[in-house]
């Protein structure tokens, strides 16, 4: 197994590029597995982690984990409170809008209780068109095929948010089992080389808990999402790891305690 991607590490955190495919830790629907991102992380790096936001199993990208009971505490609440910017890219079927706000609202599902028993709970996704393609190769029931590359800003954290905004809208993303469409799946996997889930998180911006500064992630893409996109025309959209952590003018969460 290859060692996981750090793209930063304090005393108080790290943050880690999360695999596609790989849980992030265990749950009672993960019964079966053996390999998880909470355990890789803790062995890799000596240390207790602590989880305190998620990544859908098939979605890629940067997740940040604390490294005290008292960090993790705080940086939930930052994550709860929408204190936490968030960006991820995703590509998607047909010709998406140029921006667009989806506020569907969804039911939590928790894949324990039968929706009905779910109320529907405010949720907002602000999305907007970064490029397009046009392959000319009949998919579905059209003699050219359209696919966008979509920026997708979650304001609220529905469970599956994006990928269920997306559909709801009519741009399913590519490799969606649930919320997408089987044809264009298949396509993707068989022709194009990319059978997972095109959805990565791509950058995460959050006042840090502790230190007096800001820490502004950037997440590259994995090999098959950046073979793609070198495929489709759209390198000059492919995002490269980067750090930036300016300083706050207010005192941090943990200082005012």
């Amino acid at each position: 197994m290859l060692p996981l991607r750090i793209l930063y590490q304090d005393e108080h955190l790290v943050a880690v590029h999360k695999p596609s495919g790989l849980l992030v830790h265990r749950s009672a629907l993960a019964r079966g597995e053996t390999q998880f991102l909470l355990q890789q992380l803790r062995d890799q790096i000596g240390k207790r982690v602590y989880p305190v936001h998620r990544l859908d199993r098939p979605t890629s990208g940067v997740i940040v984990f604390a490294l005290s009971s008292t960090v993790a505490g705080l940086l939930s609440e930052a994550f709860s409170e929408r204190q936490v910017e968030k960006r991820y890219l995703a590509v998607v079927r047909g010709k998406a809008p140029d921006e667009a706000r989806l506020d569907y609202p969804l039911r939590e599902e928790d894949g324990l209780r039968p929706k009905a028993e779910m109320p529907a709970m405010p949720a907002m996704t602000d999305i907007r068109r970064l490029d397009s393609v046009e392959l000319p190769v009949q998919v579905d029931r059209y003699p050219v095929a359209r696919y966008s590359l979509v920026e997708a800003r979650p304001l609220t954290g529905r469970r599956h948010q994006i990928r269920r905004h997306l559909s709801r809208r009519g741009y399913p993303i590519i490799g969606d089992a649930k919320h997408g469409k089987s044809v264009h799946n298949r396509f993707f996997a068989d022709q194009l080389n990319a059978p997972r889930l095109l959805l990565a998180a791509t950058h995460l911006a959050f006042d840090h808990p502790v230190l007096a500064k800001r820490v502004a992630l950037t997440c590259a893409l994995d090999d098959t999402m950046t073979a793609l996109f070198h495929h489709l025309g759209w390198a000059g959209h492919l995002p490269l790891d980067s750090v930036r952590t300016p300083p706050l003018t207010a005192p941090s969460a943990l200082q005012m305690l």
